[in-house]
């Protein structure tokens, strides 16, 4: 095939009506020009950030590095150092992102940036950092993200009413969907009366879907029924298309016809978390399934590059069957035992927990390369000692299990794809859930007890599972039948040691308050389960591979 015959997905999916944007940000994609390519060659028309994302970004090359040594170096705090240091970022975005604003007329060419997430519950706070961001970045094609909170709410109502453009983030439910709506409604009601010009005030409603599943597929495996099991995979997109259903049901009301007539924007909704994590389920399938006109899909790098490589677009729109098919399954859901209330406020409270996780997590990594220079120098502020040594060998120990744990997951996943659609395949596809899960949960120790994550040891880890695909199994670069054993083996090996890591912090935890003994109690009971589990695999496997015939035959 020709280059000039290869489809260009992404613009098919912009043709569509589709804004494809990046949920992604770093120096290095800003400096190296990736972002600009990105925009000619793969028609991304914005970009979101997270705190996780630019947790990511500082241990991306060294560009921060002079940045915090001379912010080290004035005495500047951690909080106004990441705040340098993000608002810096979301502005030279915004300027690379100036062209897609203009031809666009604002719609698209935006990036967004989150207020702290630990003020999440704290409406006032929230709007005070809103309003510090939306003049600090200094560009009219910025979105403020604010989490859909009950406080963030009632922040996201002042911000619009102050003529602060808003991505409203973490929205899970239809029923908080619903509020979101009509907390940008009163927003601009009140910025109208205000005398503001609604034409200037754009916001998106980010509703997270990959996450969605992930959760309701956890308790389908609880429930392990075939009711539950024929319900896997399907609940995000329902829950996505039914808040679509929802929006343009709000846009023929009454109320919204009268602030369009004054000139007021839509607030399109955002599909977020699309990159899927289950590696049983088409890796494109948050965006295939979601190509609704009027919609942003925003898209981490990797699925991104799928989609462009292989996504494919739906014969049609979603039509008024496919919305009640929707609502049926939320039917079937209460049926087999799922309560989805419980599942979005579920999704909610780990979803701040994970940004507060990776906050700290920047934090931590500012602070170290802050003092870096003062330490080389001689003035060790009082990090040196007994007390700083043993903190020294906890990072250490942390971050070698950490390592592990990036290097299993691969593993896992790697196994699980290869299974695929076998039964041992959809019990691997539980596991590998289960050890991410595991390895967030390692994280969030690590960010509690301040031990900061060396990204250097975990891209090792990463790399050194990918050379053990090489390991002799009787070929080199393919799979044998004698694969299977030692994947089994590998597994297993891997959970024994992430057993032996909960037990250390176990112990440690008789006499360390950050740390939560029933937590690890429920970490290292989880460990058991999935060694009898990987034991079962690996006898069976063991059995088919390598008993002579002789002996199966007897």
């Amino acid at each position: 095939m020709s280059r000039s015959a290869v489809p260009d997905r992404l613009a098919a999916l912009s043709a569509a009506g589709v804004s494809v944007w990046l949920d992604d940000l770093s120096r290095e994609l800003l400096a190296g020009g990736g972002l600009k390519g990105l925009i000619a060659e793969k028609h991304v028309v914005g970009v979101t950030t997270n705190p996780t994302i630019f947790a990511s970004a500082l241990c991306q090359g060294d560009r921060y590095t002079a940045q915090l040594r001379r912010l080290g170096g004035a005495g500047t705090s951690v909080d106004e150092a990441v705040f340098a240091l993000t608002t810096d970022d979301v502005r030279d975005g915004c300027d690379v992102l100036a062209p897609v604003f203009e031809r666009t007329s604002g719609v698209d060419g935006r990036v967004s940036i989150e207020v702290d997430p630990r003020l999440a519950q704290d409406a006032a706070a929230s709007i005070e950092q809103a309003r510090r961001l939306w003049e600090t970045v200094g560009r009219p094609n910025l979105f403020v993200k604010i989490p859909a909170t009950r406080r963030g709410l009632e922040a996201i109502t002042a911000a619009i009413a102050e003529g602060i453009s808003v991505n409203v983030t973490l929205i899970f439910s239809l029923d908080r969907y619903r509020e979101v709506t009509d907390a940008y409604q009163a927003g601009l009601e009140q910025a109208h009366a205000a005398g503001r010009n609604l034409a200037d005030i754009h916001s998106v409603a980010s509703f997270f879907v990959s996450r969605v599943d992930t959760e309701v597929d956890r308790r389908h495996d609880a429930l392990d029924t075939p009711e539950a099991r024929a319900l896997r995979g399907k609940t995000a997109i329902a829950n996505a298309r039914l808040a679509f259903q929802a929006y343009e049901q709000m846009l023929l009301e009454p109320r919204w016809q009268v602030l369009a007539a004054a000139g007021a924007r839509m607030q399109r909704p955002l599909w977020a978390s699309t990159g899927v994590k289950d590696p049983t389920y088409p890796d494109t399938m948050y965006v295939s399934e979601l190509v609704i006109a009027g919609t942003v899909n925003t898209m981490p790098g990797a699925t991104l590059a799928a989609f462009a490589d292989h996504g494919a677009l739906p014969g049609l729109p979603p039509t008024a069957d496919d919305f009640a098919a929707a609502a049926a399954h939320f039917v079937a859901l209460e049926e087999v035992g799922v309560d989805f209330a419980d599942v979005t406020d579920t999704l909610e409270r780990e979803g701040l927990s994970t940004f507060e996780g990776s906050w700290k997590e920047l934090g931590a990594s500012v602070e170290r390369e802050m003092g870096s220079e003062a330490v080389q120098a001689g003035d060790g502020g009082g990090r040196r000692g007994g007390g700083s040594d043993r903190a020294g060998l906890l990072g250490i120990y942390l971050n070698d299990h950490y390592c592990a744990a990036v290097g299993g997951l691969e593993l896992f996943r790697r196994a699980a794809k290869a299974q695929k659609g076998k039964e041992s395949g959809e019990l691997l596809a539980g596991l590998v859930r289960q050890v991410e899960e595991d390895r967030d949960a390692l994280a969030r120790i690590m960010s509690d007890l301040r031990v900061p994550t060396d990204h250097s040891k975990v891209a090792m880890g990463w790399l050194a599972e990918k050379a053990g695909r090489l390991k002799l199994n009787g070929r080199v670069l393919s799979r044998s039948p004698l694969s299977d054993v030692v994947e089994a083996e590998a597994m297993l090996l891997a959970v024994h040691g992430k057993a032996v890591g909960w037990r250390a912090l176990r112990s440690l935890a008789e006499t360390d308050d950050r740390l939560s003994a029933k937590d690890l109690d429920s970490l290292l009971e989880r460990a058991d389960q999935q060694t009898g589990l990987l034991e079962r695999m690996r006898v069976t496997a063991t059995t088919r591979v390598l008993q002579p015939e002789s002996l199966g035959s007897a």
